[in-house]
């Protein structure tokens, strides 16, 4: 999957709007470049509080470096997953993390990784998806999606199961 694959399936999915930071866009220049997907059917940008899923193009310094993004042609997607399938994923969940974080390597390509940074909130990543892992990424979308739709007009940006 490339970037671009990620951004149109993920804007397929009803009521998604994608929000790539920019320049032009006012957005924080860390940020430039990266795509941020929210469920917003009625496109209000002041109601997008918390996106379902991002794609990151570069490390942040001195906070997300872990995945060595800042190698050419590599990005990540991160997905929102919830606890019950971060657990199914990895094998333990996600406030076990810190004891796990040591362990794994975050520039692994194409395979489903906790997130370096938000692994403890359900997050899950996965570097340049690829034959392995495309599949599983379109499927965890979808299911973010869902949980996002599920959340819209409660108020509840923070529902994690």
């Amino acid at each position: 999957m490339t970037e671009n694959d990620v951004i149109e399936f993920a804007t397929g999915l009803p009521g998604v709007v994608a929000f790539t930071a920019g320049e032009d866009n006012g957005a924080p220049p860390a940020a430039w470049g990266d795509t941020f997907f929210y469920y917003d059917p009625d496109d209000v940008p002041a109601d997008r509080k918390m996106p379902f899923a991002t794609i990151v193009v570069k490390d942040y310094e001195g906070f997300d470096t872990a995945s060595d993004l800042n190698r050419p042609g590599v990005f990540r997607v991160n997905i929102g997953v919830g606890r019950a399938v971060f657990e199914e994923l990895l094998g333990y969940p996600p406030a076990a993390h810190p004891a796990h974080h040591e362990a794994v390597d975050y520039r692994v390509p194409d395979l489903i990784l906790p997130h370096p940074v938000y692994a403890a909130q359900s997050w899950i990543c996965v570097v340049n998806p690829g034959d392995a892992t495309a599949g599983r990424v379109r499927t965890l979308l979808t299911g973010a999606h869902a949980r996002a739709a599920a959340r819209h007009g409660t108020g509840d940006q923070a529902t994690r199961a």
